[in-house]
């Protein structure tokens, strides 16, 4: 994904038609590279956002307010300094570069009125917002660019600002369709989207497929494949795409995942090159759909790094749970010799007359077995006899303790390891920072994590359940994690409730509620649906689930957050189904 020129020259159209001659009011610095300027103007105000972030640089107007630092970084005094109160009196755009200049009138140290330009550059991990002064020279960077770091381009202080190395393409702002024609036919020979982001400027790939895909529906021919009677259509095709362009025209268009929701790019014409595979949403701004665009992929990226900590927490910690149980297993195969300890103290015991202190082993008749075989028993020669019979006495009651002991440590561990496989489930499932908070705060509780800071004495946000109504008008609830399954399953659902979970693989626990009625087959089967696609086993078939009336689901005292046992029950088996589920769930 890329802010093309062409898109950015719509957001200098719109800075200028609500801006222009506005004052700045604030100016902050949210994050080491991203600039929040607040500008008034008469009957209004907006705050531009200005971002040099390798993954999302832009330009536009932000309805959103991000925390500011306790102390403003050296940058963003140094535009206070310079800046103050300017009067923004122009916005430019070299050609369609993806680089838009802010002009501020603005009064200088000495009293006199000078003209400072803020060079805005989109251009993915060179980006950067430099301050210029009237004379071209740069005042300072929010990136300083040193001999080290390019030898092409160098960005610091006091040097003369230049412009980045142009590139042979063709600007729609005064190009004709036959021109980009003599263009695309004289060069390369390759697709032709591919070919017309060579040629012409300020394009992005999805707008040159778009393109591609009007002119040939469906297909992305080479050039030399492209019949000569066809370049009439191509040429129809480029001149209504310029007359939009250069009437600042379009439709802000984003392009979602359907299944995730992810934005996956944007565009400032309609797109129908996706067909059904993807979501396409339209805005009424291009600013609004950039603040959309940039918030979403923000706030899923953090989702994702929040996730991931969270996943690798649960990974040490399972896998240390895994090992340790391991481990108390061969402990506890190790116990089952211990009957054999007691018998070889009842052996010595029994022929103490024999022994004495100072032998090594000792050679008696085992009793216990038929015809009395021979049996020889290591003995300690720092003991006596009746020392080393107490010995074996000893070992073997220790071994009786560690049996009992190992066999409960084995069962909470067995226990611990299914509760985090369930919190991994969750995890997986998580589509929100709310998800994420609950479930580290799970966690937190269960002692498996800190809480965030400041979170130790305020209530967590409690999530309302994910809300399913079958085809038959029933309500069906579906807990998002494993403190909510237990609220939901035993405080919030009433007795003859269904009831339903998969059996022995985690999930969420699923409620089907009654409201006095008689639930019928289909409803009963549609919830089973949502428990499958809800659970680990979401990519699987024949999954089994497991449903009864709330009043026969108890939980343990001391059990984990979300376990539960029942012992009246039926089963179902049913294959997960996400589009149901979708088309099932309550907006």
């Amino acid at each position: 994904m890329a802010l093309d020129g062409v898109y950015l020259s719509r957001i200098r159209y719109e800075i200028t038609e609500a801006a222009l001659g506005s004052r700045i009011d604030k100016i902050a610095q949210p994050s080491r590279e991203e600039l929040v300027i607040t500008l008034r103007w008469k009957g209004g105000s907006g705050k531009l956002l200005l971002s040099a972030s390798a993954d999302n640089a832009r330009v536009h107007f932000t309805q959103t307010s991000p925390e500011n630092p306790k102390s403003p970084p050296m940058f963003c005094m140094l535009m206070r300094k310079h800046l103050g109160s300017g009067k923004l009196v122009g916005v430019r755009q070299e050609g369609l570069d993806r680089i838009l200049f802010l002009d501020f009138e603005t009064i200088n140290e000495l009293g006199d009125t000078v003209v400072l330009t803020l060079a805005c550059e989109i251009m993915g991990r060179h980006s950067n917002i430099i301050l210029i002064d009237p004379n071209g020279r740069i005042i300072d960077a929010m990136k300083r660019i040193d001999f080290e770091m390019s030898s092409v381009r160098q960005v610091l202080p006091g040097m003369q600002y230049a412009l980045p190395p142009a590139q042979d393409k063709l600007n729609p702002f005064d190009t004709q369709p036959e021109e980009i024609v003599r263009r695309l036919c004289s060069g390369r020979d390759i697709p032709l989207s591919k070919a017309l982001l060579e040629a012409v400027q300020g394009l992005s790939p999805i707008i040159c497929r778009e393109l591609s895909e009007l002119c040939f529906h469906g297909l992305d021919p080479v050039i030399s494949e492209i019949p000569v009677a066809r370049w009439d259509r191509v040429n129809g095709v480029l001149a209504e795409f310029l007359q939009t362009v250069r009437s600042f025209a379009g439709t802000p268009t984003i392009v979602s995942d359907p299944a995730t929701g992810r934005p996956k790019d944007m565009a400032f014409l309609p797109i129908t090159q996706y067909g059904e595979s993807m979501d396409c949403k339209t805005y009424p701004t291009f600013s609004a759909l950039l603040d959309v665009f940039f918030g979403e992929r923000a706030r899923m990226g953090r989702i994702h790094q929040r996730s991931h900590d969270l996943h690798k927490l649960l990974s040490n910690t399972l896998e240390r749970v895994v090992r340790r149980t391991a481990a108390q297993r061969e402990e506890l195969k190790e116990c089952a010799q211990r009957e054999q300890l007691k018998i070889f103290g009842d052996l010595i015991s029994a022929n103490l007359y024999t022994l004495q202190k100072g032998d090594k082993t000792a050679r008696v008749q085992n009793f216990y077995e038929e015809d009395c075989p021979e049996v020889q028993i290591p003995l300690d020669p720092m003991l006596t006899p009746v020392q080393n019979s107490q010995k074996y006495y000893q070992e073997y009651r220790k071994a009786d303790t560690a049996e009992k002991m190992l066999i409960q440590l084995i069962s909470a561990g067995e226990e611990e390891i299914i509760y985090l496989q369930s919190v991994m489930d969750e995890l997986e499932r998580a589509i929100s920072e709310a998800d994420l908070n609950a479930i580290r705060g799970e966690l937190a509780q269960g002692g498996y994590a800190r809480r965030a800071p400041g979170k130790g004495r305020m209530k967590e946000e409690k999530l309302s359940p994910i809300r399913y109504r079958s085809t038959d008008g029933f309500l069906i609830l579906c807990g998002r994690n494993n403190v909510q399954n237990d609220r939901l399953t035993l405080k919030e659902s009433r007795n003859y409730d269904m009831w339903m979970h998969t059996q022995k693989i985690p999930g969420s626990h699923v409620i089907v509620v009654a409201d006095g009625k008689e639930i019928p087959n289909s409803t009963l089967e549609q919830a089973a649906i949502i428990a499958a696609t809800n659970s680990k086993a979401r990519e699987s078939s024949k999954v089994p689930v497991d449903y009864t009336i709330v009043k026969n689901v108890k939980k343990p005292v001391g059990a984990k957050p979300g376990m539960v046992i029942y012992e009246t029950y039926q089963t179902a088996i049913v294959d997960p189904n996400v589009e149901l589920t979708e088309s099932l769930k309550i907006q």
